[in-house]
């Protein structure tokens, strides 16, 4: 043991010794930067490349800029460790969220342009499909370094995963009229989606080194990375980066009051404000602020906007017009995906409900009854659900199949994750199925059974199927129809496997109508 940690210490200096198979996927790979060295799990064969730069760091001069290219380095640079995640808070568990869900306590910084790779391919020639993870965070925290996010069990399974880094929070987002001016395409903001193309257009180029195929790249994202997979299937700078979706608790076809949807002009207004607030007088003056500083502000923008360029349009838009990246879709949610922390009592739910539908609150409290607190309780959390995530996985299975050429296929994800205590039982909780879709139990603390497992097991090899043809029926596994208007299915994931009348139509024809209205 410790001969092989003076080993891997004395590689950077010793790596003239080796050579490089033309062919051969070893722990030694040249890539368009350089030549980058990382570690084999001498027991499942995986080979990881942790924090390989997929852009220059975005600091200095390059703040809320488009990422641009690395510059290549000479000698051998160790991949070993994941770089640091995007600047954001400390991460600190809360609700449901343990450690295992959060990023490392550091690095954390600016500096975060960086992706992972894990693969079990033996030659180039191999070309394995290609899955690309988008983590969730609310675009404002988050980062590929968190434990669940291990890409060894799906590498095992025969693809080649990728986790990505990008920018969040107001350095992912700021909209501002002098950053629109210099920015040679008119617009500004939406640099976080700016990286995930950064990286897509890295794994075209590079992933065959590694034994993917850059023409089978499937992306997968859950919360805020699910958003970002629909708004990536709505940019035209997307476009043939990848040629499937997973999306995992998040889309964007519906805006509300709650959620009002925002454009350039609004954007830019908002970045106008947050200068002001820090007494910054240009762009200048705002890239020579500090980190902390910045964080410390209030304001700015934090989340996806149609700007006209990255995101040219509403989502809703793209799709009805026949704009969007038309590929196949994977889309659900969780049975318990709230993210509201707690409830009101059932009185103020009620005059909240008349205050906000009007002569809709009736319909409402029909499928969100109220007449215990204990109801109302239960209520307010499927209404969380269902407005932020049920709704927007529905609306984006009816629109596919009216007006897409590629298939959809619709989940429910409800088994209630084990927990140590009472007080940790939150049910099929928002993230929960993280760990089941990527195989990845084992990287979470909890009391697992051998329904978990088997849960796993073949929840994992639906996505592996659907990254490898599109289609994520295979031997062994219960049939997954794709939805159609007048099959009104998804498979549930639970402690029975099988595809069901999807859960929960009353309360989202409610949202239907509610929307309609709008």
């Amino acid at each position: 043991m410790k001969l092989k940690y003076i080993l891997l210490l004395a590689l950077p200096i010793l790596v003239g010794a080796y050579t490089v198979n033309e062919t051969g996927i070893t722990e030694i790979l040249e890539i368009e930067s350089g030549r980058i060295v990382g570690s084999k799990d001498h027991k499942s064969e995986v080979i990881s490349f942790k924090g390989i730069p997929f852009a220059a760091p975005p600091v200095g001069d390059l703040r809320w800029k488009a990422p641009q290219a690395v510059d290549a380095w000479e000698g051998t640079r160790a991949c070993t460790a994941f770089g640091p995640s995007p600047a954001q808070a400390a991460p600190a568990p809360f609700m449901f969220w343990s450690e295992e869900f959060l990023i490392p306590r550091e690095p954390i910084g600016e500096d975060c342009l960086y992706l992972n790779v894990w693969t079990k391919a033996e030659t180039a020639e191999d070309k394995l499909p290609v899955l690309v993870y988008i983590y969730g965070g609310g675009f404002r925290s988050g980062g590929s370094g968190c434990a669940i996010y291990n890409g060894s069990s799906m590498a095992e399974k025969g693809v080649v995963f990728v986790s990505i880094n990008y920018r969040v929070g107001v350095f992912g987002f700021l909209s501002h009229p002098e950053l629109s001016a210099e920015s040679g395409y008119g617009s500004s903001g939406n640099y976080a989606i700016l990286d995930m193309i950064a990286a897509l257009e890295w794994i075209q180029r590079n992933i065959v080194q590694f034994g993917g195929d850059p023409a089978n790249v499937t992306i997968a994202g859950q919360s805020a990375g699910s958003f970002a997979v629909n708004y990536l299937t709505v940019s035209p700078l997307a476009k043939g980066l990848f040629h499937r979706a997973i999306a995992q608790s998040g889309a964007a076809f519906l805006a509300s009051p709650l959620r009002p949807g925002m454009n350039l002009h609004e954007a830019e207004e908002t970045g106008l404000n947050f200068s002001k607030g820090l007494e910054a007088e240009s762009i200048a003056e705002l890239r020579a602020l500090p980190v902390e500083t910045i964080m410390k502000a209030r304001g700015g923008l934090n989340s996806p906007f149609s700007d006209g360029y990255v995101i040219p349009e509403g989502v809703m838009d793209a799709y009805k017009n026949g704009r969007q990246n038309d590929v196949p879709v994977i889309a659900g949610w969780n049975k318990d995906d709230r993210v509201m922390p707690r409830a009101q009592s059932a009185d103020q739910f009620r005059k909240q409900l008349q205050k906000r539908f009007g002569d809709m609150a009736d319909d409402c409290l029909e499928v969100y009854p109220a007449g215990t607190e204990e109801e109302a309780t239960r209520s307010q959390y499927e209404m969380s659900r269902d407005e932020t995530f049920g709704i927007q996985a529905y609306t984006w299975a009816k629109i596919q199949s009216g007006v897409g050429g590629s298939p959809i296929y619709l989940y429910n994800f409800n088994r209630d994750l084990p927990a140590h205590t009472p007080e940790t039982q939150f049910g099929a909780f928002h993230s929960g199925e993280i760990v089941y879709a990527y195989d990845n139990l084992r990287t979470l603390d909890r009391p697992w059974e051998d329904i978990d497992r088997e849960i796993a097991g073949q929840m994992s090899d639906y996505w592996v199927n659907f990254a490898r043809t599109g289609n994520p029926n295979g031997p062994g596994l219960p049939q997954w129809e794709a939805y159609t208007p007048e099959n009104e299915k998804a498979m549930i994931f639970d402690t029975i496997i099988g595809q069901q009348k999807i859960p929960d139509l009353e309360q989202l024809g409610f949202w239907e109508n509610y929307f309609l209205k709008l």
